[in-house]
C-alpha cells in the first residue's frame, strides 16, 4: 500500500519535473533571436534608416548594457513582485520590444526596442540559473546545457528567420516583429506552468561580501571577454561576409551555423565535463576552439569559412554553458550560487557589450573587420590565463568567507 502511494506521489513530481524541462526549452529559445535578427537584413535596415556602424552597433551593445546591468537589480525585482509574476513580466517586455519593431520607423526607435528587448531578457537570464539549480539539484550540468544550448538555437532561429522571411516578400520590419511569436507562446506557457511564489528576500550582505571576493571579478571578467567575442559575431558577421559578395540569406545562413554548432556545444560540453568538478580541460577546449575560428576568421576569411564560423560557435557555446555551471559549482546552496552566476552574467555582459563597438571602432580605423577577430583572438588568451584559478579544490578556500558571513547572518534573523 505504502509502495503504490509512493509510487502516486512521483508520477506527478515526474510529470512537473518535464513541464519544467519544457519551459526551460520555451523560454531559453527566446533569449537571442532579437540579437541575431537584424544582422543578415542589415542592408535592408541601412538602406531605408541611413544608420551608421555606430548607430548599427547600439542594437547590440545597448541590449547588452542592460542584460548586464538586469543582473544586479534583478534580485530585488524577483523578491519584490515573485518569480512568476517577474518572468511573465519579463517576458511580455520581450514580446513588446520584438512587436514593436513592426512600427520602427527610424534607427532611434529600431534601437529603443533592441533595448525593450534586452530589459525583458535581463530579468530572465539572472533569474533562471538559481531556479535551475533548486528544481534540479542532481542534473544541474545538464539542465544547465540544455537552457544553454536552447538559448544558442534561439540564435540560429532569428539569424535564418530574417532573411527567409525578406526574401518571401516580407518588408524588414515585419520580419523582425514575427519574433513576438514564440515570444508569446513562451509567455503562455509560463503564466500555465509556474507557481505563484515569492522569491526569499534578497541577502544584500550577501551581494556585497560576493563583490568583495576576487573570484567574482575573474569570472566576471572570464564571461565577459568571452561573450564580448560572440556578441560581435552576432553584429558583424553577416556584414563582414557582405562586403565580401556574399547575399543576406547566404551571410544569415552563417549566422545560423555559428548558432547551430553554439546549441550543439552548449548542450554537449556540461554533459561531458560532468564527470570531474574540474572543468578547466574543457573550458580550455573551448577557447583553443574560439581561437583558431578567430585566427581563420581574420586571415582566411575566403577559406572554409563554415568550417572557422563553426568552430567558433562551438567553442562560444560550450564556453558559455561551462561558465554558468562553474560558476553554481562555487557555491553549496542554490540562492548562493544563482546570486554568483548573476553577477557574473552581470559583469560579464556589461564587458560583452563593448565588443561591438570596439570592433566597429576597429573597422573605422582598419577598414575591415579583420581587426576586430585579431581584438577577440587577444580575449581569448587572456581568459585561457584566467581560467587558471578556477580550481574546485579551492572553491571553498575563495569562497568560504561568504558563505560563512551570510549563514551567520541568516541565524540572527
Amino acid at each position: 500500500m505504502n509502495g503504490a502511494r509512493m509510487s502516486m506521489t512521483a508520477q506527478p513530481a515526474a510529470s512537473r519535473q518535464w513541464t519544467l524541462l519544457v519551459l526551460v526549452v520555451l523560454i531559453g529559445i527566446n533569449l537571442r533571436p532579437f540579437l541575431t535578427a537584424p544582422g543578415p537584413i542589415l542592408a535592408d535596415i541601412v538602406a531605408d534608416t541611413g544608420m551608421g556602424y555606430g548607430s548599427l552597433a547600439m542594437l547590440t551593445l545597448l541590449p547588452m548594457l542592460l542584460m548586464g546591468v538586469g543582473a544586479f537589480v534583478a534580485p530585488g525585482i524577483q523578491a519584490a513582485i515573485g518569480t512568476r509574476r517577474g518572468l511573465l513580466a519579463a517576458l511580455a517586455v520581450l514580446t513588446a520590444g520584438s512587436m514593436l519593431r513592426l512600427v520602427a520607423l527610424d534607427g532611434l526607435s529600431l534601437i529603443l526596442t533592441a533595448a525593450l528587448c534586452g530589459a525583458g531578457v535581463a530579468f530572465i537570464q539572472a533569474a533562471f540559473p538559481g531556479i535551475i539549480k533548486a528544481k534540479f539539484p542532481n542534473n544541474t550540468p545538464a539542465v544547465t546545457g540544455l537552457y544553454s544550448c536552447m538559448i544558442m538555437g534561439g540564435g540560429a532561429l532569428g539569424a535564418r528567420l530574417t532573411p527567409l522571411l525578406v526574401s518571401s516578400g516580407y518588408d524588414w520590419r515585419s520580419a523582425l516583429a514575427w519574433l513576438a511569436a514564440p515570444a508569446a507562446i513562451a509567455l503562455c506557457a509560463a503564466f500555465r506552468v509556474l507557481s505563484d511564489a515569492k522569491a526569499a528576500r534578497p541577502d544584500r550582505a550577501l551581494t556585497g561580501l560576493l563583490l568583495r571576493r576576487p573570484r567574482t571579478w575573474v569570472l566576471m571578467a572570464a564571461f565577459g571577454l568571452v561573450n564580448s567575442g560572440y556578441s560581435s559575431m552576432v553584429a558583424w558577421l553577416a556584414p563582414y561576409y557582405q562586403a565580401q559578395g556574399w547575399s543576406s540569406a547566404a551571410s544569415g545562413n552563417l549566422v545560423a551555423v555559428m548558432a547551430i554548432c553554439q546549441a550543439v556545444s552548449a548542450l554537449a560540453s556540461p554533459i561531458l565535463a560532468r564527470r570531474s568538478i574540474d572543468r578547466r580541460p574543457w573550458l580550455w577546449l573551448t577557447l583553443l576552439l574560439q581561437a583558431a575560428g578567430f585566427a581563420g576568421l581574420a586571415f582566411f576569411p575566403a577559406s572554409s569559412p563554415i568550417l572557422w564560423v563553426g568552430i567558433c560557435g562551438a567553442g562560444l557555446g560550450g564556453s558559455f554553458s561551462l561558465a554558468i555551471v562553474t560558476a553554481l559549482d562555487h557555491l553549496p546552496r542554490p540562492e548562493q550560487a544563482g546570486a554568483l552566476a548573476a553577477l557574473m552574467q552581470g559583469g560579464g555582459f556589461l564587458i560583452a557589450a563593448l565588443g561591438p563597438f570596439a570592433t566597429a571602432l576597429l573597422h573605422g580605423w582598419s577598414g575591415s573587420f579583420a581587426s576586430g577577430w585579431i581584438m577577440h583572438l587577444a580575449c581569448v588568451t587572456v581568459t585561457a590565463f584566467l581560467y587558471l584559478r578556477f580550481n574546485p579544490k579551492r572553491y571553498g578556500e575563495v569562497m568560504q568567507p561568504s558563505v560563512g558571513a551570510v549563514a551567520h547572518s541568516s541565524a540572527n534573523l
